[in-house]
Order: structure tokens, then sequence, then C-alpha cells
């Protein structure tokens, strides 16, 4: 639904924003602010239709949360930069309560950006020449380390008949406020779900007339939730028809160094693995082919067949693309892994701006010549759409409509960017990105996806080329090393265990 909703939006919005650049060229000011109402009706219509989209997929069950560390001060800076915009219309300044120093946090970063957007963009529509003021601090709440945030206005407030219905689906404080104020009353319901979501809780404390300040408290360190599997259902991540065998809990480890080997191999039996060691990139492969493990940690700097290289190859067979592996490295390749998938991927409807930025970042390596760009993308309107802009912006532009002409092209003119659409008839994104990890012409040219679809953590795993995580190889002994391979262990390997037995618990 995501993906035939949002595909006609794409449209819409690019081709009024493109009538519109052309109005203000042309002079024809009586047009420019219709289309204008045009571009933020369509806006407006596409915030509902992600908040509508998410509140689905909370209902569900089916909303999954990507969890990673990252700066509570740089998240709570770029939040308010974020809604600047908007305290501006109504002429409110956002005042930033944070200490640069305050720490990071283990979440979804993009839902805890979404949470305080949602809290400031009420925050500074219910205040007029008024201050928004955000803040974070690390508090312990019921023994637990967390950190709160809160959002606090100097607005019309909230009476105690209007608290009740707050969080309620599709509802205002009232319909005077629906009528003048506008809104779809989803916002406030998602940011509850989220919080309940990832382990915390919102509260809100409001006077009437004077303002009011929303609280936000999450855990320091969230776990992503695990999803119950069914008998058709996916277990631990791993879908049942994906070629990895379920009930293994083998672990293959590539590592030239014997004293590495030595250390991963005793602490993945402590951990209850069946471990399998290979030197190089050559035995690594056929061990690989034998045994199907449940997962593999894979050395990047390796004599003769580097790690880079076997994970092509493991990526390019059928029966063992889909192995979690876990790079291990002592130099920071991060990206490295994504040029064997996708180099970044993009959320139709592009803006203009987003696709000018993408132009910027990518023409660095063209040594002043013009950006050579192939668009795949299966709807003529969008991809003329984005053609057009390239091509303003100075690009070099081929095109196809699928992802077997655009194998086609590729053997005629190599690109430096290749911007492809995942939802295609014929050869669709994916395949199309498997098909060119087969290539050694091709597998350096870089990769955008833009989808209209809701991205799955496997998804995201197919793109980056199957890289489940890259890690630092700074000793064996690293904390964060064994908390990830332990996390391997447990998401990956189902082990068969006697009932009649008393194990340790991970």
């Amino acid at each position: 639904m995501s993906h035939e909703l949002r595909t006609p939006l794409n449209a819409i919005l690019g081709i009024s924003e493109m009538l519109q650049e052309d109005a203000n060229e042309a002079g024809q000011r009586e047009l420019v602010e219709p289309l204008g109402r045009v571009v933020g009706a369509g806006k407006h219509l596409l915030k509902l239709i992600n908040e509508v989209l998410d509140l689905s997929k909370i209902e569900a069950g089916r909303l999954e949360l990507h969890i990673e560390e990252f700066d509570i001060a740089g998240m709570v800076q770029d939040a308010a930069t974020t809604a600047q915009p908007l305290a501006q219309k109504n002429r409110n300044r956002i005042i930033m309560s944070c200490p640069h120093d305050v720490g990071s946090m283990r979440a979804d970063q993009l839902r805890v950006r979404q949470i305080l957007l949602n809290l400031l963009s009420n925050a500074c529509k219910f205040t007029e020449n008024g201050q928004v003021t955000i803040g974070a601090t690390c508090v312990k709440h019921n023994g637990r380390d967390g950190v709160i945030f809160t959002v606090a206005d100097t607005g019309i407030g909230i009476t105690p008949r209007q608290m009740t219905n707050l969080f309620q689906e599709f509802s205002q404080a009232d319909s005077s406020t629906s009528r003048k104020y506008g809104g779809t009353g989803l916002g406030l319901a998602i940011n509850q779900r989220l919080c309940r979501m990832m382990g915390g809780h919102v509260t809100v404390d409001s006077t009437p007339g004077a303002g009011t300040t929303f609280t936000v408290w999450l855990p320091s360190a969230i776990d992503a939730p695990t999803v119950p599997a069914g008998p058709d259902a996916t277990v631990f991540g791993i879908a049942a028809d994906d070629g990895v065998r379920l009930v293994s809990n083998v672990v293959l480890v590539v590592d030239d160094d014997e004293t590495v080997r030595d250390q991963m191999r005793r602490f993945l039996v402590r951990e209850g693995c069946d471990v399998v060691t290979a030197k190089d990139g050559t035995e690594a492969l056929k061990l690989a082919r034998q045994v199907r493990p449940a997962f593999i940690t894979l050395d990047v700097l390796m004599p003769g067949c580097d790690g880079w290289s076997v994970l092509q190859e493991l990526k390019a067979d059928r029966e063992l693309a889909n192995i979690p592996v876990v790079m291990l490295t002592v130099v920071d390749e991060r990206n490295r892994g994504y040029m064997l998938g996708a180099a970044d991927y993009m959320i139709k409807p592009i803006e203009r701006d987003a696709l000018r930025k993408l132009i910027t970042k990518f023409s660095s390596g063209t040594s002043g010549q013009a950006l050579r760009v192939l668009v795949v993308e299966d709807d003529e309107n969008t991809r003329q759409q984005w053609c057009r802009i390239l091509r303003t912006e100075g690009c070099g532009v081929d095109e196809a409509e699928n992802g077997r002409l655009a194998l086609e092209r590729l053997i005629h003119a190599l690109p430096d960017l290749i911007i492809l659409d995942l939802i295609m008839p014929e050869m669709d994104g994916f395949e199309f990105l498997v098909e060119l990890r087969k290539q050694p012409a091709f597998k350096t040219v870089p990769v955008v996806v833009v989808t209209a679809a809701t991205l799955t953590e496997e998804d995201h795993r197919r793109l980056n080329g199957g890289v489940e995580r890259v890690l630092a190889k700074t000793g064996f002994n690293h904390n964060e090393l064994l908390d990830e391979l332990r996390t391997m262990v447990a998401r990956y390997i189902l082990k068969r265990r006697s009932p009649d037995k008393d194990h340790r618990g991970d």
C-alpha cells in the first residue's frame, strides 16, 4: 500500500514543482501561487499517508525498529534545526536546553527523531509570538538508565477535559481546535505507541493559556523486539524459505591469524555453537558450501583473496547469498560493504534539494566532468521528472524502464551513478543489484536506491550487500565485539536443547 499511495504523489508533487519553476521563469506570477497551493496540499497529503501507514504498521505489529547508537545532543540539534521554519511561521523562538556532553543512546534514531519532530510541530503550531524549548537529560527511572526529552511551549495550553482524548487516533482537543489549527490527530497517538515499543512513555503537563510541556522517557539502550515465529513465519530474522538451515548452530570463522581463530572458537563454543574455521578465502568458500553455516565471521584483511572478495563470491552464489555475514576489520571500511550493493537509498517522492545534494555527493570523483547518471524507473512520469532535474543540474542522463534494460545500457556505456527504483516489472531493483554484483566491470558503480515502499530489516541487509555488521577488530576481549557476536548467536541460531537438562541462559 505504501508504494501504491506514494507513487501517484510522486507525479503530483514533481510535475507541480516543475510547472511552478516554469511559471517563475516565464514571469507568470498569477500561476505561481495556485501551483504553490497544489504542492503544499500534496506535501500535507504525503504526511497524512505516512502517519496512517505508521499507525497501521504499529497496530499490526509490523513496525520494525532499526537499533543504532547515536549522539543525543546531535539528535536534539537536528530536530530543532528541522523545526525552525515551523517556528518562524508563527514568529516563535526555539530554545535548546541540552548539554553537549549529555552522551549517547542506543535506539531507533529515525523513530526518536520522529517523536521529537511531532512534538515540536505541535508546539510551534499552537504557539504564536512565543517560545518553544527542547531539552534532553540522562536520568534513571525504576532503576533503569534512560533519557528524558522535553518539549515545552508558551502556547494556548490544554484543558483537563481536552486531556481525556489527547492520545486518541484522529482526534484533536476539540472541533474548534481542529478547524483553526488543522492536523490529523495522529501525531500524538503515534508518539505514544512508538514510546511504548521502545520501552518508554510520554506524559503531558499543561496550563490553559500558559503553555504545555511534553515529557518523553526512553531507555538509554533499547533491544530490538523479537517477532514471534509461527510455522511459516520468520524465525530470528531468517525467512523459512531463504535457504539457511534454521536448526543449524554452526558458525564459520574466517581469519588468516591462527590466534584469532582459536579465540573466536573458544568464545563461540561457550555460547553453544559448533565452530568451523578457515584460514583464507578459498577454504572459506569451500566450507560454506559444505556446512551451510548459520552465520559467518569474515576477516577483511587476508592474503590472496581478501574478505570483500569472499563476500562478493558468497552473495553471487544463490545457495549462500542469504547467510548473514559479520565483517571483522582493523580499518574503518564500513562503506565498502555498501558498495557491493546500494551506496544509499531515498524515499519517494524525492525533493529537488535532495537530488541536488546527491549529485554533489557523487560528482566529487568525476574530475570536473559532467556526472553521467543512469535512471532506472518503470513509471514514465517519474523517470522523465528525474531526468529533467538531472539535466538541469548539468548531468548526462541515460534511462531504462526496468533492470534488464539497465544491464544492457551498462554494457554500452558505464555511468558514474545509478539511480534505481526497487519495484519494477520483469527485473526489480533487488534482482538488478544481484546481477550487478556478478559483473566485475560494474561492481564499482555506486547505486542509489529510490523506493516508495517501506524497507524491512531484511531489505536493508539485501541492499547493503548482505553485510550484517562491520566491527572493528581491536582485540577479541573487546566488549562490543563479544556482545555483537552473542547477539548474532541469539538471533541466527536455534539451538537443539534437551528439555530434561538445565542450561545456562545466553
